[in-house]
């Protein structure tokens, strides 16, 4: 079976080929030399993984499905939230958006956060969505190599590492993408008997 992927961001379909079963082919949007950027404009996490999955279908017509992530921190209302990849700007840098992150919780006590990812998948008939969360922490510096986004500041809960210093195979036991994924696949072989 044939899926398409709607993002360009091979670090995220690296990690989702991870926990992939024998039989499903995953296609993104550079493979289907599709280059051009899917807006993200919604207000909702929810709302953002829809219309990508949505847009993607319209274009192809093929089974689909889009995420969406976002960084929830306590202390800052959930923000940066729907914004996490454009929080320091347009140039989505990981970096500035560490930085600006680490700067505005400076001073706070509360370093409490969590990552939700949203899947919605697009069967041609309908629409449905998984979700997946995980509880951490903020540090307050950049630790580890791996990973990408805001792995490096980021411990989940009961864990001294943070996701950058954890390889794919420890990250996956505790992430939100992976976390909505396995629902995503469990509802996949329900529905399709892969």
């Amino acid at each position: 079976m044939k899926i398409i992927f709607a993002s360009h961001n091979q670090k995220k379909a690296e990690e989702i080929r991870s926990l992939l079963p024998v039989g499903i082919v995953l296609l993104t949007l550079h493979d289907l030399d599709l280059m051009q950027e899917i807006p993200e404009n919604e207000p909702t996490i929810e709302a953002n993984s829809a219309f990508k999955a949505n847009w993607v279908f319209k274009h192809f017509g093929l089974p689909c499905f889009a995420d969406d992530t976002g960084l929830e921190v306590t202390a800052l209302n959930g923000a940066p939230g729907v914004h996490s990849a454009r929080y320091a700007g347009e140039a989505r840098s990981d970096d500035a958006n560490m930085n600006k992150l680490l700067l505005a919780l400076q001073d706070s006590a509360d370093r409490s956060a969590q990552f939700k990812t949203v899947i919605t998948y697009l069967d041609g008939h309908q629409e449905y969505q998984f979700t997946g969360i995980v509880k951490g922490r903020i540090g307050t510096q950049k630790i580890g190599t791996l990973g990408f986004g805001y792995d490096p500041i980021f411990f989940p809960e009961n864990q001294n590492k943070t996701f950058a210093q954890m390889p794919l195979s420890d990250k996956n036991k505790f992430s939100h993408r992976a976390r909505a994924t396995v629902q995503f696949l469990k509802f996949l072989e329900e529905r399709v008997a892969l």
